[in-house]
């Protein structure tokens, strides 16, 4: 456990919640979204998608249900509005209302010792406990390390734990393989070239959501060409920069989704690469003479079939 590196407690202040309330609050959102909060409990949390009609991924959320039966949906603060707008479009006679509640919460990440027991056993990802008005949600580890969402009034003080420099939070969310959806990378993927179906992102089981056929077929069918890989490079790397290969150097074969400077030097980011590509030659970053991306083992196994 890397806990000299990824240790305490990091401030999230780049993420946003919007807040879903009213009587069919859960019934709504499981209509949007990926994953199926018609069955959330209070014990669970979902990460999930909200696809546009060609099942592109215009968000990602990590959605709980709080004691009131309010669903929260964190999400990047940099597409919070935009993605209000088109998901208030949805709803129609529902009894739900949707609205930007950032300032109610304050958001931060527990890391390494800052972590909290929620259980007597190990706890995978998405599992979620309260602690009176607050809320805590598993994460996926990062190095091997423990990783926890705290969700909590905003006039709460923070949780105990030693401070965390947001830069290093953001590196650990690199290294866990899972990705966030933020401005440079809307509507770019669907949720398997982001590896969501191996990461609790995505139910095939649920009923309908805008881009549920696209997002079917590309499992069932054998489809897929892309998938999320985590790689290193010595150069920085923001999200949506390109990346190419030097046995297709016309085209780009890979983007930035989500980069992060990495403690002892250089760039690590996840990039969602054609597998032709990760396959048959080196990665570049910008060009097919750029800089060369290192791959990095992915911290989890892909799901092969639903």
């Amino acid at each position: 456990m890397n806990t000299t590196i990824l240790n305490g407690v990091a401030a999230l202040t780049h993420l946003g919640i919007i807040k879903v309330e009213g009587e069919d609050a859960a019934k709504f959102i499981h209509g949007q979204l990926t994953q199926d909060f018609s069955l959330l409990d209070l014990h669970s949390a979902r990460l999930a998608a909200f696809c546009t009609a060609k099942g592109r991924m215009q968000a990602s959320f990590i959605g709980l249900k709080r004691l009131n039966g309010d669903v929260l949906l964190v999400c990047s603060k940099d597409i919070l509005g935009a993605t209000l707008k088109r998901l208030s479009m949805f709803v129609l006679r529902a009894k739900a209302r949707l609205s930007d509640a950032s300032h109610e919460f304050a958001l931060f990440g527990l890391v390494g010792n800052a972590t909290k027991s929620i259980a007597t056993r190990e706890m995978p990802a998405w599992a979620k406990a309260d602690f009176d008005a607050c809320s805590l949600v598993q994460l996926y580890p990062a190095e091997g390390t423990p990783r926890q969402l705290w969700i909590a009034p905003s006039a709460d003080p923070a949780p105990d734990g030693i401070p965390l420099a947001l830069d290093l939070w953001m590196w650990g969310e690199v290294r866990s393989g899972v990705a966030t959806i933020t401005t440079p990378v809307v509507e770019a993927f669907v949720p398997q070239m982001l590896n969501y179906e191996s990461v609790g992102g995505v139910n095939f089981k649920k009923g309908c959501y805008p881009g549920q056929e696209v997002v079917a077929r590309s499992q069932f069918r054998g489809t897929l060409k892309r998938r999320a890989f985590v790689v290193h490079a010595e150069t920085a790397m923001v999200a949506g920069s390109e990346v190419f290969s030097a046995t297709d150097p016309d085209q780009p074969v890979a983007t930035v989704v989500q980069a992060a400077a990495a403690p002892k030097g250089g760039f690590d980011a996840i990039i969602s690469a054609q597998l032709s590509a990760v396959d048959n030659g080196s990665l570049h970053l910008g060009a097919a003479n750029g800089p060369t991306l290192k791959l990095l083992p992915l911290p989890y196994e892909l799901l092969s079939e639903v």
